[in-house]
């Protein structure tokens, strides 16, 4: 696998998880991240009324994985 044209890009998805927007986060060395997985840890900001009780799946996200994946498969 070649390494991209690119350094890092994102995107804004819906998040079942957190009942929320977040954003997607991928640098060309293959690593990721999700601004939902901090926002809502339990350490630091509670979620809003309205979320459902269901937990971030972290770095087993499915949505990420996959957004990760499509971007670096030549």
């Amino acid at each position: 696998m070649g390494k991209p044209d690119w350094e890092i890009t994102a995107t804004t998805v819906y998040c079942d998880a957190v009942d929320d927007e977040v954003t997607l986060i991928v640098y060309a060395d293959g690593t990721s991240l999700c601004t939902g997985r901090d926002k809502y840890s339990e350490k630091k900001v509670k979620r809003p009324a309205k979320t459902k009780n269901r937990e971030c799946t972290g770095v087993d996200c499915t949505i990420l994985n996959q957004y990760r994946d499509s971007l670096l498969k030549n």
